[in-house]
């Protein structure tokens, strides 16, 4: 007899285990997902299990009924299932990968000591650590959470004394926080490489990623930059993954310096916010090359299949249940997908969901995005 379809198991129900979900369903695959509690994008997509996925037990019975498991975060409990899993049931990212990715100082010393290129750092476990860290890079500087900092959540840029210190006071936790130097870049950067158990890999065009609040806004396609530094921040994400060894999608941010250097800012184990626009521009998304890659599957075709695409996210404006406000209006312009994550609570600043305009005018096109992005009011 033919092998059945595979299951899939994700940890973790938000926007990123709906969208890994919906590719792997729409290969044949059957989803199960294990969260804490509801929060709303994997609703009705495939079994959804809500319990304590701490717990040995939980995560044994959930797992049994998995082909393979993967995480939507690398805050998800993947340590807790590891001893766990049952036989002939695989995980990846490996608990390992996640060890040096979640914690924001393990992860710059681990890509440091492997000859990998990051801004100066420094690991200050008190507020006069990192005043001689300022100190010592010269303000502004950055201030990041070791771990838990996402989407803004967790960073701050402090000018002055004054400002490391209040800083230090709203973030800081018992091992302190990850200072860095303030660097005038040209740009940001993403690199998205998928990456099979067996070290068969892809990697994604270079995308122009724009920042505000220290939250991403949105990302270009093609980024517009110098062949050659395209090849450096393709070369670069490559060896980082294979410095962590990642299995999955992992995603490279960078920075670009004006002579043209390039440096990494941060790596996440999944699917990633600068990889969106790939659903309708690439010929296999992220979310699909993903799966693929966690099974062991061959990987699909990343390269662009359209000029360009312009991917905006949608953000709340207020705190209450979402609606539908603009939603009609914005799905009129043309050439433009609205994708909404299904949560069930709408927060000022919080991810609702993403627009991805196609094109052949990276202007026009970024016009059309923004139009769509703008209108929607959740």
């Amino acid at each position: 007899m033919a092998a059945p379809f595979p299951t899939l198991g994700i940890l973790g129900d938000g926007q990123l285990g709906r969208m890994t979900a919906l590719a792997a369903l729409r290969m044949g695959l059957r989803v199960r997902c294990l969260a804490p509690k509801p929060s709303g994008p994997m609703d009705g997509l495939g079994e959804v299990i809500y319990d304590d996925w701490t717990d040995p037990d939980v995560l044994r019975a959930f797992a049994a009924a998995c082909t393979v498991v993967t995480v939507e975060s690398e805050w998800a409990p993947a340590e807790h299932l590891s001893p766990v899993l049952p036989e002939g049931v695989a995980l990846w990212p490996d608990p390992a990968t996640l060890h040096l990715i979640r914690d924001k100082g393990i992860q710059k010393t681990t890509l440091a000591e492997q000859g990998l290129p990051v801004p100066d750092f420094a690991l200050c476990a008190t507020l006069d650590e990192a005043r001689a860290a300022a100190a010592r890079f010269s303000y502004p500087v950055v201030l990041k959470r070791r771990r838990g900092s996402y989407d803004g959540y967790g960073n701050a840029t402090a000018h002055d004394d004054a400002g490391l210190a209040a800083a230090w006071d709203r973030l800081a936790e018992a091992d302190g926080l990850l200072v860095e130097r303030h660097l005038a870049f040209v740009r940001e950067l993403s690199v998205l490489v998928a990456r099979r158990p067996d070290g068969e890999h892809v990697v994604y065009p270079v995308a122009l990623t724009e920042q505000k609040d220290h939250r991403c806004h949105a990302v270009v396609v093609p980024a517009g930059i110098a062949t050659e530094v395209e090849a450096e921040a393709r070369r670069i994400a490559l060896r980082a993954v294979e410095a962590v060894r990642g299995v999955g999608l992992t995603a490279v941010e960078l920075f670009e310096l004006p002579e043209g250097r390039i440096l990494i800012n941060e790596l996440a184990p999944r699917p990633h916010n600068t990889g969106h626009y790939s659903i309708e521009a690439c010929h296999t998304s992220q979310f699909e090359n993903h799966v693929r890659a966690v099974l062991g599957w061959p990987l699909g075709d990343p390269s662009l299949r359209v000029p360009c695409a312009v991917m905006v996210n949608v953000l709340g404006t207020r705190s209450g249940p979402p609606c539908t406000e603009g939603l009609t209006e914005a799905l009129a312009i043309g050439d433009v997908a609205v994708h909404i994550y299904g949560k069930r609570e709408v927060r000022p600043r919080r991810k609702m969901g993403h627009v991805t305009a196609t094109g052949s005018s990276p202007v026009e096109t970024r016009a059309r995005a923004e139009r769509a992005a703008g209108l929607i009011r959740l």
